[in-house]
């Protein structure tokens, strides 16, 4: 196979790899920060703690994270079919790609939210913030670094689930690879396929890495500001004495 009948092949499946990640990444994150934030606020010790409910819920997102991919695409069919009419394709794929990334993303956002200062927490509650106060106003913008960097890792995992989606009928790159590469013995075109993966995780990642730092950045600025405005507050009356 020639290059310039590889390039619309690539090019098709390229587009396609792309809506199956960007619908499955943007459902993922709609529906695991909520996920991820109920079970960070109903642990023990936290601002909703309630045992059974996050038992429950843990126990809902170990038991999606535990299929296997692939089967977990097979299990699904008739759900998928119901759903959105079709149980193959990229539209088809996108439905256990939710699936399969909701709990993955719900657990990034556990931990995330688990690294924020609890002093901080403590000190909303006393100063009257109610629990959507200190979801959005404490817990969500100081972890939102790590936030990032989950969706970082989100969409890489997406890149990879869409290639075994491919395998079975999702269509995309690993469609590709699998029907051209390894059943039609084109190895340029395998070659091919696996550098643009190559390149698409790559690009990801270091866009992710940069927006982490650039939030890490701008929160080492703002606490060093609020920092130095209360040094300020403290040294002003031995300034007066002084002067008097």
């Amino acid at each position: 196979m020639t290059w310039n009948e590889m390039q619309p092949l690539l090019y098709d499946r390229t587009l396609d790899t792309l809506f199956m990640v960007w619908w499955s990444g943007f459902y993922a994150v709609l529906l695991g920060i909520p996920l991820g934030v109920l079970l960070h606020l109903t642990h023990r010790g936290a601002v909703l703690q309630n045992v059974v409910v996050n038992k429950v819920l843990g126990a809902i997102v170990n038991i999606g994270r535990s299929f296997p991919f692939l089967i977990l695409i097979v299990v699904l069919i008739p759900f998928t079919r119901f759903l959105v009419g079709v149980s193959i394709g990229p539209t088809g794929a996108v439905v256990p790609l939710v699936i399969a990334a909701v709990p993955f993303f719900a657990r990034l956002v556990e931990a995330a939210l688990r690294e924020v200062d609890h002093g901080l927490v403590e000190a909303a509650h006393s100063m009257g913030g109610g629990t959507w106060t200190i979801v959005f106003k404490v817990l969500l913008p100081q972890a939102l670094p790590a936030l990032i960097a989950g969706v970082t890792t989100l969409v890489i995992q997406l890149v990879g689930y869409s290639a075994i989606a491919g395998a079975v009928g999702g269509g995309g790159l690993g469609d590709l690879a699998y029907t051209y590469g390894y059943q039609q013995y084109e190895t340029p075109l395998m070659i091919a396929t696996v550098v643009e993966l190559i390149i698409l995780v790559t690009f990801v990642q270091v866009l992710g890495d940069r927006l982490v730092r650039r939030l890490a950045q701008r929160g080492t600025r703002a606490s060093s500001r609020r920092v130095g405005l209360r040094r300020t507050r403290h040294e002003e009356p031995a300034a007066v004495t002084e002067a008097a």
